[in-house]
């Protein structure tokens, strides 16, 4: 797309995009009776207007069956979680059976951590970037100590090379194979939450097997913002959060992949009830026989309440299609960095520049005052997301986010640059 700057090409843009009745499938805050711009789904998505419908239907179950809505009703509680396998199974390119929506994305991780770091006296070693999100850091430093070695030695944190502001995949794949038979595991982000940068989950995978540790990925950032094909890039494990791109609300269900090859092999991991064989669940055997699907991983029945506003949001992908968002975001994006371009002396974009290396997310590193005018984006109706210690983050989602808005946030941005 050829962009210009001027508010008449965002008018166009927006009356002739595919995806712009989406926006009306959503809620917007509103300050002094406006609605805001809204550019921060990458930390929390807007409210489906569906969501209460869901939620209804729920509680309507509850309040005619009682206890027989596990059995009853228009989605039977006790397969809820068998509602998400299509959907999150397409969001991620995976089987139906290589998916569960499940707990919390950190709970998920320890959970698959235990199967999948397995560290001996030779191969204990962790390789993650250095700028992780503190969540992941923390469980990564408490599992390495669990298992009595030394997050000093263990823990290989990638930082960018001097200078850099991101982490080149070269550098990555060289630090993988320099680890060699001492790794045991890579755990990476999809999409690096501070700088946005996408990571080739492919070749990290590829260089982790070749040096015989398993890869993981937390796909918090990356779920519903870009096309994933983990069963092909034949990843291990991955797991994320719904309440960002996915727009499942805040404490929203997270989910888990474990890639096929996984599903039949034994592996240690911490069981639950909703872990053992679906046919035999109900009589209570004492032995646990676990489900030869990433349901083996499930501890408890579902959150059901929770679990329906991740209903309501998916079935709008399932409208929309990652593919055609994928394309909408590109194209956001791309006049969003269009339209900073004459700010390169204040601003400093950090994600990078190739749009097959980034997803919706612009990271603005303004070295001067850059508090003080995020106060005045927000004074002004615009939420986005600030991360110290100086990185505006904006994110113009392709599900509910226009070129419009996109324009007007610039001008905005620009009067604050001004005062």
């Amino acid at each position: 797309m050829e962009y210009i700057n001027s508010r008449k090409f965002a008018v166009d843009c927006d009356r002739n995009d595919p995806l712009k009745e989406f926006r009306d499938y959503f809620y917007f805050p509103k300050k002094d009776d406006k609605p805001v711009i809204y550019f921060c789904g990458n930390s929390l998505g807007l409210q489906p207007k569906k969501v209460r419908d869901f939620f209804t239907e729920e509680m309507d179950n509850w309040a005619e069956h009682g206890v027989e809505g596990h059995f009853k009703g228009k989605r039977p509680w006790v397969d809820y979680h068998k509602h998400f396998r299509e959907s999150l199974g397409r969001l991620v390119g995976a089987k139906e059976t290589e998916v569960v929506a499940m707990n919390s994305l950190t709970v998920n991780l320890h959970l698959l951590m235990v199967s999948f770091y397995r560290p001996t006296p030779s191969r204990f070693k962790i390789i993650c970037e250095a700028g992780a999100f503190p969540s992941d850091r923390y469980a990564i430093e408490s599992q390495i100590r669990f298992h009595g070695f030394d997050p000093e030695q263990a823990l290989v944190a990638i930082e960018p090379l001097g200078g850099e502001c991101v982490i080149k995949t070269d550098q990555i794949l060289s630090e993988i194979k320099q680890a060699g038979d001492e790794l045991a595991l890579v755990l990476f982000s999809g999409v690096q939450y501070y700088s946005g940068q996408y990571f080739d989950i492919n070749k990290i995978a590829e260089t982790a097997h070749h040096v015989g540790a398993f890869a993981g990925f937390d796909l918090a950032h990356a779920i519903g913002n870009v096309p994933l094909s983990l069963h092909n890039w034949n990843v291990d494990f991955a797991v994320w959060c719904s309440y960002k791109y996915l727009n499942s609300g805040p404490g929203g269900v997270g989910g888990a992949f474990v890639h096929q090859k996984h599903h039949d092999q034994n592996l240690p991991q911490f069981a639950g009830w909703w872990g053992t064989n679906e046919s035999e669940r109900f009589e209570m055997k004492k032995e646990f026989n676990p489900m030869v699907s990433a349901d083996r991983w499930q501890l408890s029945n579902a959150p059901v309440f929770n679990m329906a506003a991740h209903l309501a949001s998916l079935e709008i992908f399932e409208q929309a299609g990652i593919n055609a968002l994928r394309e909408k975001s590109l194209q956001l994006t791309g006049f969003l960095e269009f339209l900073l371009s004459d700010l390169h002396e204040l601003i400093h974009i950090i994600t990078p520049k190739s749009p097959d290396e980034r997803g919706c997310q612009l990271s603005l590193l303004i070295d001067a005052n850059g508090r003080e005018i995020f106060d005045q984006l927000h004074e002004q109706n615009v939420i986005v997301d600030w991360r110290e210690p100086n990185v505006v983050r904006a994110a113009p989602v392709p599900l509910y986010n226009t070129f419009c808005e996109v324009y007007d946030f610039v001008q905005i941005l620009k009067s604050a640059i001004e005062k």
